[in-house]
């Protein structure tokens, strides 16, 4: 868990001049939370029938052996023999706080001192410095204080659950202590509905006390605006609807079209936060407004509106949700276009290679030839072999 308990435990450790231990009473320091009972022991190892007497801080005489000597009705007596003398005192308070002295009537007469401890218990805390509601952008300080503790108690703060620091401050009073911690911070709408828990802690508590204020944050709305079909068409059935958040709530929210009024209110229907038009038509067309206030301040959103002619009986809206894969038919016509350069390459190539065949052939002879007359000729006798020279290209 977030809170680690303190563990409460006496502190024991024996007491004793030097010299012969037999002959020095025994005692042991003793520590107790405020309103509880103290036993206090003291004790030798062996007696030659002296008494054994306890004395306050004040050096007054609570107990000589069985008799008792202060009128205080908180204290009691447990056990009396010639080696123990235990009183107990009950409903401890800070002022019983001390030394403690055993005293063993020999000659000279020996003693011993107890130091009882006592725990003051801190008060359940209380957070101060907020008065609901708090407005957005405002400073505001939560303080958390306790009284009573001794020794000073520690108080920690948490954000829900995240752990904040504070500032603390400890003053004296009398024998205990007042603490306080504070917060200081600026808030806005996120804080609305926070809860800053308190928690003191202390080593007389098994758990710590803890306390909680939660945050009401005034702010001004928020609007934004939502719509029922994707391509609105003529003769369809629309509903825009205003959703807004702000704190106070804002009730009601206001409808404009183009800056002023609903024009068609027999078609325009306002329910709450909704807007329906039950038969669309180009008349339609313009900007809707969404308004909402509160005390804190106004805020509106808008949204533009356009109505399609309806030319096929298909639902082009189903078809905005559920329309064809253009990455499929684009890749198609990739395949399509890469197959037709390509017949057109292979085309170009073959009659490119079969035209130089002819050429090459109706030439063959004529450029060696002195003139153009015999060019001539060479070429008319060549024609007449044409059919036996004529190369193929496949």
């Amino acid at each position: 868990g977030k809170w680690k308990p303190f563990q409460i435990g006496a502190l024991k450790s024996y007491c004793h001049p030097a010299g012969g231990m037999g002959q020095f009473p025994i005692t042991q320091n003793v520590t107790v939370v405020e309103g509880g009972t103290a036993n206090m022991t003291c004790r030798v190892d062996y007696n030659d029938n002296t008494s054994l007497q306890w004395s306050n801080p004040a050096q007054q005489t609570l107990f000589f052996g069985d008799k008792k000597a202060l009128r205080d009705h908180r204290i009691e007596l447990l056990r009396a023999t010639s080696q123990e003398l235990t009183i107990r005192i009950g409903d401890v308070s800070l002022s019983d706080e001390g030394l403690y002295t055993c005293s063993l009537f020999t000659m000279p007469v020996r003693t011993t001192k107890a130091f009882l401890t006592v725990l003051g218990v801190p008060r359940r805390p209380e957070i101060t410095g907020f008065t609901k509601p708090a407005m957005e952008g405002e400073e505001i300080t939560l303080t958390c204080s306790t009284t009573g503790s001794k020794p000073a108690a520690n108080i920690r703060w948490f954000r829900n659950d995240k752990e904040v620091q504070g500032t603390q401050e400890v003053n004296a009073t009398g024998k205990s202590f007042t603490v306080k911690s504070s917060l200081k911070f600026l808030v806005d709408k996120r804080d609305d509905g926070v809860a800053y828990t308190c928690g003191v802690e202390h080593v007389s508590l098994s758990s710590p006390y803890t306390t909680t204020e939660v945050l009401e944050i005034h702010y001004a709305p928020h609007v934004e605006i939502t719509h029922s079909l994707i391509i609105p068409q003529e003769g369809q059935y629309f509903k825009l609807e205003c959703i807004s958040k702000g704190n106070p709530r804002p009730e009601p929210v206001l409808w404009f079209k183009d800056g002023g009024d609903l024009p068609d209110i027999e078609r325009m229907i306002v329910e709450g936060r909704e807007l329906t038009i039950t038969t669309l038509n180009k008349t339609d067309n313009g900007t809707y407004r969404c308004e909402a206030s509160n005390h804190v301040g106004t805020s509106s959103a808008e949204y533009t509106l356009f109505v399609y002619v309806r030319l096929f009986l298909a639902d082009p809206n189903a078809l905005g949700q559920h329309g064809p894969d253009h990455a499929l038919i684009g890749g198609v016509v990739a395949v399509v276009v890469f197959i037709t350069l390509c017949l057109i390459i292979v085309v170009g190539r073959y009659l490119a290679r079969h035209k130089g065949t002819y050429l090459t052939h109706e030439a063959k002879g004529a450029e060696d030839a002195p003139d153009a007359d015999t060019a001539i000729i060479n070429a008319e006798g060549n024609h007449v072999h044409a059919e036996e020279k004529k190369e193929y290209f496949i």
